[in-house]
């Protein structure tokens, strides 16, 4: 006689032999699955955090590396609650990608979730350049590097074109800068966390210039460029926040614009999110002139770019 088969939302099988459970079997998830499942609401570090990301164009990638490292860092400190060995990882990062991809900004969230789970003291950023690690004479760069250092303990330390330390070859101060900067991942490694950006191409080669380097960055972050689609979806999130409307003839010279823009450009040249910031502000600028010459301010006007507001130049890129 067959047996019913009643089955759980959990995930488990209950096998019934008249009327009496005998067994339970648990049939194993998928991981990718569980990436795409709500936690409880004692997640509410990361739930905040998901919230932020929801906000952002693409980075689909993005949010499930950060669900990833929430969950490992909370599973560690629940090892450690159960007297179970967990050792703290580095978590220095490297971002890799064009400009205008949202590296600066992922990383503002990343500090703000590390600051919440108590793994930074702070969660601060201080963004910096090579300008202000490399220094004029033999010393000085050693100094200014450990200054910033200094001013990024409990937070994030962000580099972007970290690439341009060591374009100088060997008796280039970046190379100092380098140097200094690998010391500190050692000695502080737990006190902040260096996040080193830039080009793909070129972040490859600066690794290869010091043997340390790579070993000290456990996570390797890819940040594509956006679609034309996801470039369209930012201008209207753009201008949402900032109450204006597009016209349907201005938002299809927008997108025949983008479309022939990233067919000439190379990818590394073309700034993604930037760009579309700088064109939506040229707009507006343009729209204020016109409405000042037609000395027409009613509502509908005040909000609306049109086609001839877009001035697409040398300016924008």
């Amino acid at each position: 006689m067959e047996q019913p088969i009643r089955m759980k939302n959990n995930g488990q099988i209950n096998i019934v032999f008249n009327g009496e459970k005998r067994n339970v079997i648990q049939k194993d998830v998928p991981i990718r699955e569980l990436y795409d499942r709500d936690l409880s609401e004692q997640h509410i570090a990361l739930k905040e955090i998901e919230a932020e990301l929801e906000t952002l164009v693409g980075m689909e990638e993005m949010k499930k590396l950060i669900k990833e490292i929430y969950a490992w860092i909370y599973v560690n400190k629940k090892r450690e609650e159960r007297g179970l060995k967990a050792g703290r990882q580095a978590l220095h990062m490297m971002f890799k990608g064009n400009p205008g991809t949202g590296k600066t900004t992922v990383a503002r969230l990343i500090g703000k979730l590390f600051h919440k789970m108590n793994v930074l003291t702070k969660g601060h950023l201080i963004e910096a350049e090579r300008a202000d690690l490399v220094g004029e004479y033999i010393g000085h760069t050693a100094q200014k590097t450990r200054d910033l250092v200094k001013k990024a303990i409990g937070g994030i330390l962000f580099i972007d074109e970290a690439y341009s330390l060591g374009r100088g070859g060997e008796k280039d101060f970046g190379k100092e800068a380098i140097d200094t900067l690998v010391k500190h991942m050692e000695d502080k490694q737990h006190e902040f966390i260096l996040i080193l950006a830039g080009y793909s191409r070129e972040m490859d080669y600066f690794l290869s210039l010091n043997p340390g380097l790579l070993s000290r960055f456990p996570l390797v972050i890819e940040f594509p460029d956006y679609t034309t689609d996801q470039l369209m979806e930012i201008a209207d999130l753009m201008l949402e926040e900032r109450e204006y409307i597009i016209s349907r003839d201005a938002e299809r010279k927008l997108r025949e614009h983008l479309v022939v823009l990233r067919s000439l450009q190379s990818p590394v040249s073309f700034s993604n999110g930037r760009y579309i910031r700088n064109v939506i502000e040229k707009a507006i600028r343009t729209q204020a002139m016109r409405l000042l010459h037609e000395d027409s301010y009613d509502r509908a006007d005040l909000m609306t770019l049109r086609s001839q507001d877009f001035i697409f130049n040398e300016q924008n890129e």
